[in-house]
């Protein structure tokens, strides 16, 4: 049985980890079905039937435009899937260099990142945003440049005293002296060891991407108009939550289960990928398959 097997076996075996995994599953199949069918044509609006209720027309009813809700959410999660993905990306490839950076031997290159690291690391991720916002606009990017930079810095953080460790061990070390040179023994020895911090961080930020894109599009420099993205059909129906609640309802509770799947499925992951707490693993692992 091989390693990614038991991973994710070990992952449905605990009820959190069975409902993350259906969420995150639908969340890729309705982005993918998306992408070819929607229940009505997003452009599509119904002047004599705006705010309406769910029916069989419009399954979760229409927004103020008349345009399916249904259909805009589906087309939304799109939108966020690709935006989680590039932040993931982003902030991934930001927090590792940075951890190199901070577990470098070179002391003054070391400490210089550490001052760094903890000096940007105060910026709040929406002023980032605003400032990006400036030169580029309402953009994805935008979202995805801002919370990548920001998740990163916190990465690099988080996953330092965990790379200090590997980097001081005795079998890096050894890798050294047997003229193993910095980026082999990042990628051999320093990163497999903090897999399942980099998991659990890279998953919780996963699940805040999604939250800042609502938040970021809300305040007008997130996802561009007529974009479909769950912060866009949050942010256009706020404003009558008092008059028609649905509209506002099914966005919020769509962001609800998925940010709970997303950090669900980071807890599990950090679990199953761990072989001191995932004995089946640990065997595999010994097994050399």
């Amino acid at each position: 049985m091989s390693a990614a097997v038991v991973v994710l076996k070990s992952i449905w075996a605990k009820a959190e980890g069975k409902y993350a995994l259906v969420v995150l599953a639908l969340w890729v199949a309705v982005s993918l079905v998306s992408m070819i069918w929607t229940p009505q044509s997003l452009w599509d609006t119904d002047g004599y039937h705006v705010w309406a209720k769910p029916s069989a027309d419009h399954w979760l009813g229409t927004d103020g435009t008349g345009s399916d809700v249904f259909s805009w959410l589906m087309a939304g999660a799109r939108t966020n899937l690709l935006i989680v993905i590039l932040t993931i990306v982003v902030s991934a490839v930001l927090g590792l260099l940075l951890i190199a950076a901070m577990v470098s031997r070179h002391s003054a290159l070391a400490g210089t990142s550490v001052v760094v690291v903890d000096a940007l690391i105060s910026i709040p991720t929406t002023l980032i945003a605003l400032v990006l916002a400036v030169p580029m606009g309402a953009s994805i990017a935008v979202i995805v440049a801002a919370c990548g930079f920001g998740y990163g810095l916190n990465l690099a953080r988080v996953a330092r005293p965990a790379a200090l460790l590997a980097a001081r061990s005795g079998y890096v070390e050894s890798a050294l002296s047997n003229g193993a040179g910095g980026f082999k023994v990042l990628v051999s020895h320093i990163i497999p060891n903090i897999v399942p911090v980099l998991a659990v961080q890279l998953s919780l930020s996963a699940g805040t991407a999604v939250l800042a894109e609502a938040g970021l599009t809300y305040l007008g420099i997130g996802v561009p108009s007529g974009v479909p993205s769950w912060g866009h059909s949050l942010s256009t129906s706020v404003k009558f939550i008092n008059v028609y609640p649905l509209t506002v309802l099914w966005p919020g509770l769509i962001v609800t289960l998925v940010v709970i799947a997303l950090n669900l499925f980071g807890d599990a992951l950090r679990d199953a990928i761990d072989p001191t707490v995932n004995p089946n693993l640990r065997e595999v692992s010994a097994n050399g398959r």
